[in-house]
């Protein structure tokens, strides 16, 4: 049968089933480009439309686009990538202005026609529709060519491209969408990633003592390579905050950063937590779980109080320390991962192997570079400036600015801080709930034990001379109680004051006095 000799009703019925075909197609997949390329060649081969073409508005809206295109014997697909359609240019650009079919009888025939691709046959029709949704207008236009000569039958063949354009355009739209919202992702996840990266640069870890500048560098040497870190030091000193600057500062710094406090489960949850665990591995084990050394495959895995691990663990984790591979909770299937270990600890590992309660080959696998970051008592010089930036952070996070006066400072760096900067960090937030103006004053400095009493300094303060011009008239009240152990008579005689003077001006200045 050829085509001068195809009846309406035959077209109607191809149309019919291509139609049906190419519902089926846009509701199959999910990957846009392979099914657009699907709809064109049903056009091709059940609807006797050649070399469909699929044009989409650019992202500037200012020019269409060719999305797809099938011709696999005539155009490779480099061909087109540099080929727009102004609005108003050629037949596609002018169906984008009117944002109505154009229907040719014969190519040749009308000037408009732009043949970018020199693909269409001159003597034979060409038919292109716009792709339309709702509000947002033309999306873009669909083109092609009947293999028929019966220009009666034209009107058929819009119809038909004029409703596959309407369900192209639900995938038009939606990919659009999906498309928007992935570059949305990316850009968040790279703004994150850099505002990680920044948080934990070397240049925004706080401390010029010479104790921070060793640890610096030690940071700054041992990111560059896969080697095995172990973080020892006291709690509170930071050991998480340098795990996360090795990562964020090595190579490794677009791959995960995982981590497990090792201290928190008992064995049997440890070892679920770190290898994962099949589906039905044991009671409520509802379905597959990877655990955390899979996780961070490709990235860092640190493992927090790796001291107080059993005996019983200790073996199953130098396994996978020592040939980076394990199996999951009930399975059998042995995974190999790439991970960087940084561990931590604050017991003495070392008498923790001669009391035989932690493996000495393990010992030797994690402590391959070592870093002790110093306890705050060591470096007191650095408390000035880390008050600073715990003090803009709390604000921040309290919407206000804070700061601290001399007194409380030189109170802070005469006092020895068993919990390190953790503990310097809750005291000062603390200090700001207690300061309604957001200054925080030596009266609102609480320095105190486990047990609530208030802890001796690291050595007895010198005597403040009272008479120094550098102190205002509230901290020279303050200083003056100090010196008089809080007891208001003393401090009036020292300031040749009468017990209702000193009163008064504790009361005015919001002086909290303490017992000791």
């Amino acid at each position: 049968m050829t085509s001068a000799t195809i009846s309406p009703r035959t077209i109607a019925e191809s149309h019919l089933a291509a139609l049906y075909e190419v519902s089926s197609v846009l509701g199959d997949s999910l990957d846009y480009q392979q099914t657009m390329t699907s709809v064109l060649r049903v056009l091709h081969d059940k609807a006797k439309l050649k070399h469909a073409m699929l044009t989409l508005l650019d992202d500037e809206k200012q020019a269409l686009v060719i999305d797809n295109l099938h011709a696999p014997d005539n155009v490779e697909s480099s061909q087109t990538n540099n080929i727009r359609y102004k609005s108003g240019e050629g037949v596609i650009g002018t169906v984008m202005r009117l944002a109505q079919p154009v229907v040719l009888t014969k190519v040749s025939n009308d000037m408009r026609f732009a043949d970018k691709l020199a693909l269409y046959e001159l003597n034979k029709p060409f038919i292109a529709v716009p792709v339309t949704k709702g509000k947002s207008g033309v999306l873009g236009v669909l083109a092609a060519q009947p293999e028929i000569e019966d220009t009666e039958l034209l009107a058929d063949f819009t119809r038909f491209m004029e409703m596959t354009a309407n369900l192209v355009a639900r995938n038009v739209e939606l990919a659009k969408g999906v498309e928007a919202k992935q570059d949305n992702l990316e850009k968040e996840r790279d703004r994150l990633r850099r505002k990680v990266r920044n948080n934990y640069s070397l240049d925004n870890m706080v401390g010029h003592s010479q104790a921070m500048r060793r640890v610096f560098e030690q940071i700054r040497l041992v990111s560059k390579w896969d080697s095995t870190v172990l973080v020892r030091g006291e709690s509170g000193t930071g050991k998480e905050l340098i795990a996360n600057a090795i990562h964020y500062n090595s190579p490794r710094a677009t791959g995960p950063f995982v981590k497990l406090n090792c201290a928190a489960l008992p064995d049997n949850l440890l070892e679920s937590e770190l290898f994962g665990h099949e589906k039905g591995a044991f009671t409520g084990a509802m379905k597959l779980r990877k655990g955390r050394f899979e996780t961070a495959d490709g990235g860092t895995l640190f493992l927090d109080e790796v001291g107080e691990i059993s005996a019983a663990f200790q073996a199953k984790l130098l396994r996978v320390l020592q040939e980076g591979e394990f199996e999951r909770v009930g399975g059998n299937q042995t995974l190999s991962v790439d991970v960087r270990i940084i561990a931590a600890t604050n017991r003495n590992l070392e008498e923790e192997v001669r009391q035989e309660r932690f493996r000495e080959d393990l010992y030797y696998r994690l402590n391959v570079m070592p870093i002790y970051p110093a306890p705050l008592r060591e470096r007191v010089e650095d408390i000035p400036e880390l008050t600073q930036f715990l003090l803009e952070k709390i604000g921040n996070q309290q919407k206000r600015k804070l700061s601290v006066s001399d007194g409380a400072i030189r109170l802070m760096m005469n006092y020895e801080w068993p919990g390190n900067v953790r503990q310097l960090e809750n005291m000062l937030e603390r200090a700001s709930i207690m300061s309604e103006t957001g200054e925080i004053d030596q009266d609102l400095i609480m320095l105190d034990d486990v047990n609530g009493d208030r802890l001796a300094s690291r050595s007895a303060p010198a005597a403040t001379d009272l008479d120094n011009p550098d102190l205002n008239d509230r901290e020279r009240v303050i200083a003056a109680l100090e010196q008089a152990g809080w007891v208001q008579a003393k401090a009036a005689r020292l300031l040749n004051m009468t017990p209702r003077q000193i009163a008064y001006r504790i009361q005015t200045m919001n002086i909290r006095m303490r017992q000791l």
